[in-house]
């Protein structure tokens, strides 16, 4: 790393994001979690520039305890008038000054705008880490995964590992409800078999088959279908009638479309099957082993954070399109998973 060194660690810290879609929270958790890890007593402020972040909103529990302040569409880092008023002004924040700032967008004329906020540290990757007061050695690649490149930011400005193993928080009246919609004393695995688009999901038909060798080793399938999927609702009923589907249940009431139940839902699994989904992060949030499906999108810059997990990809069956996915092939990895675990 090159850069000013030997600084006390920092009691505020500033993040600069430019928005927070419920996607973008849950792949942004690890680093939120290694923050808090790397800066145990600081102030730690989120910063969504140019929109809404779901931590001031559907995800503000999952934060509770790692994040202390979040500011939420503050019109910050948008515009070369910025530069006629002092820096975060019309925000709850002007005026202060920061130990450290971390610019996690790499538009330059943002990071020129946000290198006016006063700071001791400020780290940012744009321009090839030029705009940044720290910066990697010569020859560093930059990850292809989004969050591996956020862990990168936070390893730049501390000079050390980061570390996302930091106790996660789920929501109590979730975790309340996941308790009663799941039976207790069974060994229960989690199978997610919707995503954003059906080219990305594996066929129904193997979820349900594989669902099927799950209960025939004595374990529970648990079908996470989230609003794109209900109409499957009835097909998983039918051909598996011992698996659960908590979030069809009656009893999840309001929480049902949340994605608060599923990963309350998902803290109580003992592994689980998800395509490159939603679905699939809102599992890893939950940090449980996770087998990963991929067909036409890369899993380098794709695949959900966790401490343990595992990938199969329809390329090394010969195809790009999910139907090249054999069932042995999940069964097994599946199985490594649960046995691991």
């Amino acid at each position: 790393m090159t850069g000013p060194r030997d600084l006390p660690a920092p009691q505020s810290v500033l993040v600069y994001v430019g928005l927070d879609l419920v996607g973008d929270g849950l792949m942004k958790l690890p680093f939120v979690r290694a923050l808090r890890n790397a800066c145990p007593d600081a102030r730690i402020v989120w910063l969504a520039g140019k929109g809404h972040s779901t931590y001031g909103g559907v995800l503000a529990p999952l934060v509770d305890g790692l994040i202390d302040e979040v500011v939420d569409a503050a019109g910050v880092g948008q515009g070369w008038d910025e530069l006629l008023r002092p820096p975060l002004a019309g925000t709850a924040l002007a005026g202060q000054r920061f130990d450290l700032v971390v610019d996690t967008q790499r538009r330059v004329k943002t990071t020129l705008l946000l290198r006016r906020i006063p700071h001791r540290l400020f780290v940012s990757g744009a321009a090839d880490y030029w705009l940044s007061d720290r910066r990697p050695p010569r020859g560093h690649r930059r990850p292809a995964a989004m969050i591996r490149q956020m862990l990168d930011l936070l390893e730049i400005a501390t000079g050390g590992p980061a570390n996302p193993t930091v106790t996660r928080a789920i929501d109590p009246a979730a975790a309340a409800l996941a308790a009663t919609l799941l039976c207790d004393g069974k060994s229960l695995v989690g199978l997610a078999p919707g995503a954003g688009g059906r080219h990305k999901c594996w066929p129904l038909d193997r979820f349900l088959e594989l669902g099927q060798r799950v209960a025939d080793r004595g374990r529970t399938p648990v079908f996470l279908l989230g609003p794109g999927e209900e109409e499957w609702g009835d097909t998983v009923r039918t051909a598996l009638p011992h698996a659960l589907l908590p979030l069809q249940d009656p009893r999840a009431g309001q929480l049902a479309g949340s994605p608060l139940l599923t990963i309350a839902v998902a803290g109580r699994l003992d592994a689980a099957v998800a395509n490159d989904s939603g679905g699939g992060h809102m599992l890893a949030a939950a940090d449980i082993p996770l087998l990963s499906l991929f067909g036409p999108t890369p899993p380098a810059k794709f695949a959900p954070f966790v401490s343990r997990g595992a990938i199969v990809r329809a390329q090394d069956f010969g195809g790009t399109e999910m139907d090249a996915i054999p069932v042995d092939a999940v069964d097994a990895a599946l199985e490594t998973l649960l046995t691991a675990a």
